[in-house]
């Protein structure tokens, strides 16, 4: 039933009040039993899952969005755009943009127990995004289990062209400088992500693991936003200037 609901504010551009604030013993459990439901909905309807995004993963986004736990969710063929997109902001209901460090897997990747070394070893490149997230809450306000169940806010990203090999790749000092519209609005390096990302990617390679996922090869991991998400307001241009992974830009219709 939850699923269905934020299935079809998604789908109608019509945000909804907070699960939780209905059903107060909405728990994390429960919350995503309701992303698999939802992600059932998706492929059913003709979507493939390409991978996973991190959520709430830096303390800026933590301290945004009033959570102190990052989450995982689902990705599908239907949120990927290409390069140097315009974003279909008129399909959306009140999108953000935020820098990220993405991994391409090369193998599978499967917890429990998962370390950041070992998750390193399953990547085979490191690419820098920029997701486009899109609450389906009025307000963009919910707590953790509202935005678990709601895909982590999943709605398109878009990678860059760079790709690096991710040996002797210092994660942590990736540097990420964020402009909007010409003027730089925040900057990050990826010791904000978890303390580096590849802890995240550790830690959805575990999380899954508790509900009978795995990591797949070719599957795009986004490792959570670098820096506070900024409103894509119509026409903007977006972009995210990576030390070594290039640039990444967008643009909202």
């Amino acid at each position: 039933m939850v699923a269905d609901l934020l299935l079809t504010a998604e789908s109608s551009r019509t945000p909804v009040g907070s699960v939780t604030g209905r059903w107060p013993d909405f728990d994390l459990a429960a919350a995503y039993r309701t992303q698999d439901v939802g992600m059932k909905r998706r492929t059913a309807r003709g979507e493939r899952v390409v991978g996973v995004k991190l959520g709430l993963t830096s303390p800026a986004k933590q301290r945004q969005m009033q959570v102190d736990t990052p989450s995982v969710a689902w990705l599908t063929d239907a949120m990927e755009l290409p390069p140097a997109t315009v974003v279909p902001r008129s399909r959306l209901i009140h999108p953000r943009a935020e820098p990220e460090i993405v991994f391409v897997l090369g193998e599978e990747l499967a917890g429990p127990g998962v370390t950041a070394a070992r998750a390193m070893h399953a990547v085979s490149a490191v690419l820098g995004g920029i997701e486009i997230i899109d609450s389906r809450y009025s307000g963009f306000r919910f707590t953790l289990p509202d935005v678990i169940a709601d895909n982590n806010s999943s709605s398109r990203y878009v990678t860059g062209s760079v790709q690096v090999n991710p040996d002797g790749f210092d994660l942590a000092l990736e540097g990420c400088l964020l402009e909007v519209d010409g003027q730089v609005v925040d900057s990050a390096t990826g010791a904000a992500v978890l303390g580096n990302p590849a802890h995240a990617l550790a830690f959805a390679a575990n999380q899954l693991a508790e509900r009978g996922h795995a990591l797949q090869p070719g599957w795009v991991v986004l490792t959570g936003g670098l820096t506070e998400a900024v409103p894509l307001a119509p026409g903007s241009h977006i972009a995210a200037h990576f030390s070594h992974l290039g640039s990444v830009v967008i643009k909202a219709d």
